[in-house]
């Protein structure tokens, strides 16, 4: 692990670069099982965003559309493949319709997308959350993300997803704690909306989504796959929204297939 223009990073392995960006509610450990399926064959990096993880909160205006192209030009580093989770899948959405040239395949998974009408769910989780977050409350913010994103609206709690949960709990904390400073430096898109620009993606392109995911993102993946010119679209049976921490070797199966492209 290491340091590169403030952003706490890791890089493993050797040959082609893929670089994976972690979800809003998680760091760059989410990506260790699928990392470690990818290290063989390409050199794999990842990142905590501002905010996240060991990387700190920003002092200044920023986009994470920036952060990324300034982290792969400190090394060393033109062109990549860019595999993105939710948040991190929107991270990669922008740098691939901003910069076409420097992205070689590119990966969404579970990725929203700006100025999409949200269904209940969302809205009635986004205003609880403020109102948590606004009172600094923690721990019941924590509480609600992991009801939302580990188990999901339409699956009971098990083992399983509990082990999710347990898995996700202490980089979600940071994130919480961290989070209305970070979006209070987050500048406004300088450019057309993601949405607006897919047909400028002209790159092997993987959409992924689990189907007992919130609602909105399975639509919101079928919109992607549909738009951008030959993407294929990996729907996950009972697969929520976490997906390189819920379904590490299916994801890492599908990565290996899209960068075999």
């Amino acid at each position: 692990m290491s340091d590169t223009s403030g952003f706490t990073v890791v890089v493993e392995g050797s040959g082609p670069p893929v670089v994976l960006v972690h979800s809003g509610v998680a760091d760059h450990r989410s990506w260790d099982r699928v990392a470690a399926g990818l290290v063989a064959t390409h050199t794999v990096i990842r990142y905590d965003l501002r905010g996240f993880g060991a990387t700190p909160p920003p002092a200044e205006g920023f986009r994470h559309r920036d952060d990324l192209a300034a982290l792969l030009d400190g090394l060393g580093i033109e062109r990549a493949a860019v595999v993105g989770n939710s948040l991190g899948g929107y991270v990669s959405l922008e740098f691939a319709t901003r910069w076409p040239e420097r992205v070689i395949q590119l990966g969404l998974l579970a990725a929203p997308l700006g100025g999409w009408d949200w269904g209940p769910e969302i809205r009635a989780y986004g205003a609880a959350e403020g109102k948590l977050l606004d009172a600094g409350d923690i721990d019941g913010a924590l509480a609600l993300n992991l009801d939302m994103w580990a188990r999901g609206p339409v699956r009971e709690w098990s083992p399983e997803l509990r082990a999710v949960a347990d898995e996700l709990a202490p980089a979600m904390r940071v994130a919480l704690a961290n989070q209305n400073l970070t979006e209070s430096f987050e500048l406004p898109d300088d450019t057309g909306p993601p949405s607006t620009l897919l047909e400028t993606i002209t790159v092997p392109t993987l959409v992924a989504v689990g189907d007992s995911d919130v609602p909105d993102f399975p639509v919101i993946a079928r919109t992607l796959a549909g738009g951008i010119a030959g993407a294929q679209l990996v729907e996950l049976p009972g697969a929520g929204h976490i997906l390189p921490v819920e379904r590490p070797k299916e994801i890492t199966v599908a990565i290996v297939e899209l960068l075999a492209r």
